[in-house]
């Protein structure tokens, strides 16, 4: 990550010109001019969180894991265990699924879409967001139990949980539409 560092280019005048730092914090260095020189006003250092990468899971605690069952566009099965928290998307980009999430799992695209193979699983998840529903209607192979892998948080009553990925999925990007 690199940081401005701003310098004096003249008289009131500054430049920014960017300093390899670490990837979790930032230093932030200003400068004044002064008496025809150059004199830091002030150092400040701020943390940074570093961004999720999507694919990364929890390793389940033993005695705590929770499966999770995706069925590929083959028709293989792939029994995952998987901690309580993880998303859909996440466990199956973890496992080298065919699962895109273009969004980054912001809920801004259907590419994780899945399909709930039994009902009742699908009545114990929280009901989609308006979010979620304006998403799924872009979906291919949209069906009554289709929910977005980035919003399906594996619980103890998701346990068992069995999805189905479609044949194909719709990325529909800004690029894709001429004006």
């Amino acid at each position: 990550m690199a940081a401005p560092r701003c310098i004096a280019r003249g008289l009131g005048r500054l430049s920014c010109v960017s300093t390899p730092l670490s990837s979790t914090t930032t230093r932030l260095t200003h400068a004044v001019w002064w008496s025809s020189r150059i004199l830091p006003a002030c150092t400040r250092t701020f943390a940074t969180t570093p961004a999720r990468l999507h694919g990364h899971v929890t390793p389940p605690k033993p005695g705590e894991e929770l499966h999770v069952t995706f069925i590929d566009k083959d028709a293989r099965t792939h029994k995952i265990a998987v901690s309580k928290g993880d998303n859909l998307l996440d466990v199956a980009q973890a496992n080298d699924l065919e699962m895109e999430g273009a969004c980054g799992g912001s809920c801004a695209c259907s590419t994780c879409h899945v399909i709930v193979t039994d009902q009742d699983f699908y009545d114990r998840m929280p009901e989609p967001e308006d979010d979620e529903n304006d998403m799924l209607d872009l979906a291919f192979g949209l069906t009554e139990t289709s929910r977005l892998g980035c919003q399906v948080t594996m619980t103890k009553e998701l346990d068992g949980l069995v999805v189905k990925l479609p044949s194909m999925t719709r990325n529909l990007q800004a690029s894709d539409f001429k004006s």
